[in-house]
This record gives structure tokens, sequence and C-alpha cells, in this order.
């Protein structure tokens, strides 16, 4: 009977009740579970299988460079970033509202981190999310014009309830690069959030784009629903290398 029941499971694609099923039938016997308690702890073990592969699937699907979480952030070393505003937007009100995130402040300081740890957040709680590099980007959608295939690789970038860009400002784009960008946030607009750092001020964004008025519409449609959060203060990388030269100093005078 017992070989039936695996058959049956496996049939219906209920691995997650097959896999735990040995553990809860002594579960049950050893505690005097009643049938409709028994059941009730099998069709959690379902549920939490497939919540745990659709969020697997989600992470893969959103491409972040680095696995980061907002748990892992040091919130103590730079002051100018509020935990509060941060925990606040980790929520996900922002992405339910169809609003942005502009994460802006100079290399090293942790805007990368915490756009990331948004998104991995954001995709616990069930949201779909795309992380692109600003480069890879406008790289993707040249290449994509170029080839004819636009309006199809802009469905990568338009879908996702949240899209991160990256690296805004660390040198200057390639020409026409505005253009795809624009676009993408336009089309964004109120219908899903976008999530950009920036390691230079907005009045830069002219000289970056390479075309001022261009730039001025995209930050026009981003500043009207967007948090901006400005960060200043010491460099993260910088505390890590320092951290670990001191160690390797640490260890040498150790061994003398």
């Amino acid at each position: 009977m017992r070989a039936q029941l695996i058959e049956n499971l496996k049939r219906l694609h209920l691995s997650g009740i097959r896999n735990t099923l040995d553990v809860r039938i002594q579960e049950a016997a050893g505690n005097q579970l009643s049938p409709l308690e028994f059941l009730e702890l099998v069709l959690q073990d379902e549920i939490t299988m497939r919540n745990d592969r659709a969020f697997a699937k989600r992470i893969k699907a959103a491409q972040f460079r680095d696995l980061k979480t907002i748990e892992d952030f040091d919130f103590t070393f730079n002051a100018s970033i509020k935990r509060k505003q941060i925990m606040d937007l980790a929520a996900g009100h922002f992405i339910r509202q169809h609003q942005d995130v502009l994460l802006i402040g100079p290399p090293g300081v942790g805007k990368s981190h915490l756009a990331q740890g948004l998104g991995y957040q954001a995709s616990k709680m069930g949201f779909t999310v795309f992380y692109r590099s600003i480069f890879t980007a406008v790289s993707e959608l040249m290449q994509a014009e170029a080839m004819n295939e636009t309006a199809a690789k802009l469905k990568r970038y338009l879908a996702p309830e949240v899209l991160i860009i990256d690296d805004m400002g660390l040198k200057q784009l390639p020409k026409n690069a505005g253009e795809h960008l624009f676009e993408i946030i336009m089309r964004r607009s109120e219908l899903h959030s976008t999530i950009l750092t920036s390691n230079r001020p907005l009045s830069d964004w002219g000289k970056l784009i390479g075309d001022i008025p261009t730039a001025g519409a995209i930050l026009d449609r981003l500043l009207s629903r967007a948090h901006v959060i400005e960060i200043s203060g010491r460099s993260y990388r910088l505390r890590e290398k320092t951290c670990g030269k001191q160690k390797d100093d640490d260890n040498q005078q150790s061994q003398h």
C-alpha cells in the first residue's frame, strides 16, 4: 500500500509530501495526531517545498552580480545610511506602489549591496527581479538594435516587477545610450519599480549620457515617484582592504 501511495504522490507531483512522508507518519504516531492534523502537516510540507523552489527560480532569474542581503549590511559603519529608511524599503511598499529608488554616492559606500539586498528581499516576497549593470544593459540593447531585435530584448527589462540598474556614473556611456535608458524608464514608469545606483550626482547625468535633454527627461520621470537616498562617508571596500592589510601585518609580526 505504501508503494502505491508513493507512486500516486509522484504522479501528482507532490514531492514535498513524498520527501517527508516517513517522518510525518512517525510524528503522527508518536504524538497521536488526528487525521486532520496529519493532513495539515503534509500539505504544509508541500507548500514549503514549492515556495522554496519558486524562490530559488526567482533568484536565478534575477541574475544578481552578488548575492547580498539587507541583514548582512553593516549600518554601523556609515552614519549617513539610515537603517529605518532602508528597512522601510525592504518591506516592499515602494514596489506595490510602483515607485523607484535612487541610491547616489561615491564608490564603495554600499549602494550596490543595498540595491541587490532590496532585490533579494523583493524576491523573497514573491516579486520578479532583474539585475544589470548600466554597461551590460546598454550593451545588450545596442546589440539588439543592431540585430533588429530591440523589442524582444526590451521585454526582459520591462517585465520584471523590480529592475535594478547598477553602476551609473563609473564612466561615460556610449553614444545613444541615453535613448535606451529613457525607453526603459519611460515604459516602466508607474507600472513597475526601478532601482538605480549612481556614483555621480544627478547634475552630472547629462555629461555621462552625452545628451542633456534626454538626461533631464529620465530624471523627470524618476524623481516624480522616487525615493532618493544620498550616501556619503567612508568606503566599505577601503575598510575591508585596510582590515585585510592589518591582519596580514599582524600575522607577519606573530611569525617573527
